[in-house]
């Protein structure tokens, strides 16, 4: 019996990680992160909980599609679980080295360079990688084959007649494997609502040739820095329309690096400078490629939106181009970097103005194209929210239509745990699914009671109340002092005075075994002057109290 779990990526935008067991081996597609919304405080990113995989054994291989945060961030966290290597084309490979590297494991994981067309076997299963075309280069479907049957994961994907770099979606290999005769296919759904099909990525040229054309000053766009195919098109231009060009942010310079050394990212003699050589070339004649394109705080984009940058500065000629779609959440960020570029008096175009973006995913005719090459027996739309995923079904029903047998669609969330065999294809139960939280400068999780009082900080402020109590007698020492950070609250000395005041009274009220521990005077000085400061200011905050014994 196949046993599929989908971890994470269902009902979301993110964290995709989908994880397949036959008997005694499991092996895990991809490990992804998501990225946090503001009211996360201190969180970097977001991974899936990785206990179904704990108890289920160590999985005997992780199978990565491409090298987006979303379906490789969290291969460092979940690399120590694997007992076997790690499948990646070469692009996504070299975009996960510096992850284990960071890590420190860099050296105790098995990396295997794939590609399309190249077949692996691990335990009873027999991995095929399929070419498609996305917004970066080296990304795969996997066609698994099983001793149930074959099951095709699409990854993400659009069906780009004009790739950029001439590598075309390998789509009579989707129609063999159709004709063969495919158990089950889960596919991308993040675009089914968009109707007709997605752009190519050459599809942005003439855009850019305008921009270039008009362009007086300095030229700076912001985007992914993933988006190696936008970095080929724009630095074509360049060398067109005479400019240098820069890359600028960390992510930016490091992916560019990478994709010049695999021979992705071609850029001729001379064109390249140093970001730090930028404001040493006259304005009119400089490209500055930058990260920043969702308003990140301390991204390229958003230091130079401010005058921060230590290299690139903007004049009013200037033209910024966010050549990127605004993630949902974003959009706050965003609209304060373009009015911080703005206050620097340059121009500012994105996607509502030009059409300077076109999207990696494939839009509802390419997913129905899909559903008619694969010709699955079981369906099951991934890689999006709930909404997304239930439109995917409804289109693969009205695909489906006269087929006979008529295709299962399974419309499955995170935790599922889906069972198919000679019987067919069913949720037979649910496995531990959530999300772990990480500080990305402590590298660890953030558990819940963190994550709350860092909320609890941010809304009410600190209240730290010291106290002096004599080591022998337990007597109060002086006036208690009350320090506040963050709360806010009118008649301050006053109210400062009077917590005083109770505090003095909660020591003398005390018996002298309390007063001589520290844990229970504490606790009980925390609970009274909270009590206090929430009957007379209506706030919470968090108090935090100080014992000085004398």
């Amino acid at each position: 019996m196949l046993e599929v779990v989908p971890l994470g990526g269902l009902g979301e935008f993110g964290m995709n990680m989908l994880a397949l067991t036959w008997g005694e081996t499991t092996i895990v597609v991809d490990a992804g992160v998501m990225f946090p919304d503001p009211e996360l405080l201190g969180v970097d990113r977001i991974i899936p909980d990785l206990t179904y995989l704990e108890q289920r054994g160590r999985p005997a291989a992780l199978v990565l599609t491409h090298g987006h945060e979303d379906h490789i961030g969290a291969v460092p966290h979940v690399a120590p679980l694997v007992r076997g290597p790690i499948y990646a084309t070469p692009l996504t490979q070299a975009l996960v080295e510096p992850k284990l590297a960071e890590h420190g494991i860099k050296d105790a994981i098995e990396l295997v360079a794939v590609r399309p067309r190249d077949r692996v076997e691990v335990g009873p299963f027999t991995i095929e990688f399929i070419r498609v075309t996305h917004s970066m280069p080296d990304c795969v479907a996997l066609a698994i084959h099983t001793p149930a049957g074959v099951i095709v994961h699409t990854g993400d994907f659009k069906i780009d007649q004009t790739p950029i770099d001439g590598a075309h979606m390998d789509v009579h290999r989707f129609a063999e494997l159709g004709s063969a005769g495919v158990l089950a296919l889960f596919a991308d759904s993040t675009n089914i609502d968009r109707r007709g099909y997605t752009g190519s990525e050459t599809e942005v040229i003439e855009a850019f040739e305008e921009i270039f054309s008009s362009a007086a000053g300095r030229l700076v766009v912001a985007a992914f820095s993933s988006s190696i195919y936008r970095m080929q098109i724009l630095v074509d231009l360049a060398a067109q329309f005479e400019r240098k060009v820069a890359f600028v942010g960390r992510g930016m310079i490091e992916n560019s690096q990478i994709a010049q050394k695999l021979g992705y990212l071609r850029i001729p003699a001379g064109l390249q400078i140093r970001d730090s050589d930028v404001m040493s070339y006259a304005a009119q004649d400089v490209l500055c490629l930058a990260t920043g394109s969702q308003g990140e705080p301390f991204s390229a984009l958003s230091r130079i939106a401010i005058n921060d940058h230590r290299h690139v500065k903007l004049a009013p000629d200037d033209t910024v181009v966010l050549s990127a779609r605004a993630i949902p959440g974003n959009e706050k960020a965003i609209g304060r970097v373009i009015n911080h570029i703005s206050r620097r008096g340059a121009q500012v175009i994105h996607e509502g103005i030009k059409h300077v973006h076109v999207s990696g995913h494939g839009s509802e005719e390419e997913l129905k194209l899909m559903l008619s090459l694969v010709r699955p027996r079981y369906f099951v739309p991934v890689h999006g929210e709930y909404r997304q995923l239930a439109q995917h079904a409804r289109i693969a029903g009205r695909v489906f239509a006269g087929r006979d047998p008529r295709p299962g669609i399974l419309l499955i969330e995170n935790g599922d745990v889906l069972h198919i065999d000679e019987h067919g294809a069913r949720v037979a139960g649910k496995a531990p699914v959530g999300r772990v939280l990480i500080d990305g400068t402590l590298t660890g999780e953030i558990a819940d009671e963190v994550l709350r009082d860092r909320r609890h900080l941010a809304e009410d402020g600190l209240v730290v109340p010291v106290v002096a109590i004599n080591k022998q007698t337990g007597a109060l020492e002086g006036v208690p002092e009350i320090i506040t950070r963050g709360f806010v609250m009118e008649n301050r000395e006053e109210l400062l005075a009077d917590g005083a005041r109770v505090l003095a009274d909660v020591v003398e009220q005390a018996s002298v075994e309390e007063r001589t521990d520290q844990g229970l005077i504490k606790e009980k000085l925390r609970v009274e002057l909270r009590r206090f400061l929430r009957k007379r200011s209506g706030r919470r905050p968090f108090v935090l109290p100080v014992i000085m014994e004398i």
